[in-house]
């Protein structure tokens, strides 16, 4: 699959449930409104469309939410998807998740084939993490982090770099993770959805956050990827690995090698983009992939050459209504 503009889509991002038993500050309103379970694909369903994805030339699936670990049965659609990697048709298969349910899923998602998830993670700080994820237990989610590396699953925590909540914290967290032997990665929040709070009071670019770390920490540039948009540092100090994920100041959208696909059957070709394609009716319409194969390409056909997410004063509508959840974080 290649687009418009000559990039080769080998990522693809599985939205396996728009639900959370998190309601992060930034990506949720506290009272959301559920797609109904009734509009999900099945399990079997999904299985189907990753498949026909991995057929098309996709080399890494990662499974997103809400959070996929809450999803009824998850642990078979990894078990199915995992049969790729055995074939070699499928080089990685990944996850991202908030860490609540690993104490619970850590070793069968290595005995299907998964070996590094990401754990989504703002804070050390036990009253702020319940601060912004209004429901989240830390120290549930760092027995769950134990779990995972007892498991044998490599972690790198995300943190959303949040202005004037975790930004003095990041450091502490650098040296947390590295010397847990977990790479970290800090992202730019990004405006989608509507929340309660106003995003330009969290909003922090993180060229200023690498210039108030390089004060502290030795950064050295490398050219290491893990297949996302991150780009990455040494840190000489820990010996670790920090990455920065920066759509709204430096976007990465000219090696885009990504498409995210919903619960509900709907292919994003672009995350900060309203264009969207229905593989839902397609799939439902045929038992064969002929049908479900011809949408792909078409929307594959017409992948934009990036996003255009603005966070300022006089921008106070989101960029898109979706909330991140929804096309999957």
């Amino acid at each position: 699959m290649t687009d418009p503009f000559g990039r080769d889509i080998t990522y693809l991002r599985v939205s396996v449930t728009d639900r959370c038993d998190f309601r992060c500050t930034y990506c949720m309103s506290e009272h959301m409104t559920f797609l109904p379970k009734k509009d999900l694909l099945t399990l079997e369903e999904l299985d189907r469309l990753c498949t026909v994805f991995i057929g098309k030339g996709v080399k890494k699936l990662r499974l997103t939410g809400g959070e996929p670990l809450v999803r009824k049965n998850i642990m078979h659609l990894v078990e199915e998807i995992g049969r790729h990697l055995k074939t070699g048709a499928l080089e990685e298969l990944t996850l991202t998740t908030n860490g609540s349910q690993l104490t619970r899923h850590a070793s069968d998602l290595y005995r299907h084939g998964v070996r590094r998830i990401n754990v989504s993670m703002d804070t050390l700080d036990p009253a702020k993490f319940r601060e912004i994820t209004r429901w989240g237990d830390l120290s549930r989610v760092l027995d769950g982090i134990k779990a995972a590396q007892d498991a044998g699953l490599k972690i790198k925590i995300n943190a959303v770099a949040l202005k004037n909540f975790n930004d003095t914290e990041i450091p502490d967290m650098i040296r947390w993770a590295h010397g847990q032997g977990m790479d970290m990665t800090v992202i730019e929040t990004m405006p989608m959805g509507e929340i309660e709070e106003d995003r330009t009071d969290r909003y922090l670019p993180l060229s200023m956050l690498r210039a108030d770390l390089s004060r502290q920490f030795t950064l050295e540039d490398i050219p290491y990827k893990t297949g996302g948009p991150a780009r990455y540092v040494k840190i000489k100090e820990t010996g670790g690995r920090l990455g920065f994920i920066t759509p709204m100041t430096h976007n990465f959208c000219e090696s885009c090698n990504r498409v995210r696909l919903t619960c509900t059957g709907t292919l994003y070709m672009c995350l900060g983009q309203n264009d969207a394609a229905d593989l839902r009716t397609p799939l439902r319409a045929s038992e064969g992939n002929e049908l479900v194969s011809a949408a792909i390409d078409e929307a594959i056909g017409r992948k934009p050459k990036g996003h255009d997410f603005v966070i300022d004063r006089r921008t106070k509508r989101p960029a898109v209504t979706r909330h991140m959840s929804v096309t999957g974080g």
